[in-house]
């Protein structure tokens, strides 16, 4: 038994904040920002808009796109970083928020490549029978996390939801085809946040070496995309669409090169939304489903890296 997306949906804060506006609070300039990352805006949660209730929003309007209601779901994963209590799981809040029955519902926490995570998780539950019809979610309050008094970090990130339906399917020539997941504990200090329960006994905020980050992102993502292309018997000519973890416009552009692929065959959204963490691959999922680039029968490859250092892929018929 395998696993296909039925529907996808996303959520927003309400609040845009332009490079401009930033520019206004601390030393930096549209073009700054522009030059090295790509990132032209992003949004900003408000008072009452958290994690949970982004994901929420995202999960509903993919429960529609999927002609699904909550009462039909068997599984809820949330992937996030920026949960919104240290416990209970997110996942839990959204199973409440959207009235879906006591199935199974927890978070995942592997940064940046949490959706990844989460998809390959779901997929092998629904592989093994536990589950038919899944709710993966990707959602983040970044900004929580965030030193505005660094420049090299504050601009990178946004907040924001994505989610998709995945159920069970007998048609092998639909669905996820194959996943890599993988992980290296000796790059953390490269990228994490300064704090925790079990040593500040406080959330930190986001630590970046940005040149070292930049160089293991491009290798890393080049490899485990032509890793992934090859366990399922392809080349990188028969990929219709990169759905990449919208970090940086530079880390996505270096990878499909690697790949030998053009930029017209890439999702990019990271100059609305900025890196979103967990969030951002099935935030620019969902963006290209609806505006039609991607369709019913076209070949997608995911990938995504963040902090840990964790990253992975899937390749999957949409």
């Amino acid at each position: 038994m395998g696993a296909i997306i039925t529907g996808t949906g996303s959520a927003l804060p309400a609040r845009c904040v332009t490079n401009a506006e930033l520019a206004e609070r601390i030393d930096t300039s549209d073009e700054w920002i522009v030059e090295r990352t790509g990132i032209r805006q992003r949004y900003i949660a408000g008072q009452g808009e958290t994690t949970a209730t982004l994901a929420t929003e995202a999960a509903r309007n993919a429960l529609s796109a999927a002609g699904r209601t909550a009462a039909d779901i068997d599984l809820i994963i949330v992937a996030t970083t920026s949960a919104d209590n240290s416990f209970p799981a997110s996942a839990t809040k959204v199973q409440a928020l959207l009235g879906a029955p006591t199935c199974a519902a927890f978070d995942v926490q592997a940064v940046c490549s949490g959706f990844v995570y989460a998809l390959s998780i779901a997929d092998a539950m629904i592989g093994a029978g536990s589950a038919r019809c899944a709710l993966i979610i990707g959602a983040e309050t970044m900004t929580r996390l965030l030193d505005w008094e660094d420049r090299t970090t504050c601009v990178l990130f946004g907040d924001g939801a994505g989610a998709v339906v995945l159920e069970a399917n007998d048609d092998p020539s639909r669905g996820i085809i194959a996943t890599r997941l993988h992980a290296d504990g000796c790059q953390a200090p490269m990228l994490y946040a300064d704090g925790g329960i079990s040593t500040t006994q406080t959330t930190g905020m986001i630590r970046m070496a940005g040149r070292e980050v930049f160089r293991h992102a491009v290798t890393n993502l080049a490899q485990v995309l032509t890793d992934v292309i090859a366990d399922a018997g392809l080349a990188a000519s028969d990929i219709d669409w990169v759905v990449p973890h919208q970090a940086n416009k530079r880390i996505i552009d270096a990878t499909v090169k690697k790949l030998g692929l053009t930029a017209d065959r890439v999702i990019m959204t990271v100059d609305r939304h900025a890196n979103t963490s967990a969030a951002s691959v099935p935030l620019a999922l969902d963006c290209a489903v609806r505006d039609g680039r991607i369709q019913r029968g076209d070949m997608l490859a995911l990938e995504a890296m963040g902090g840990g250092f964790t990253w992975g892929a899937c390749l999957l018929r949409y």
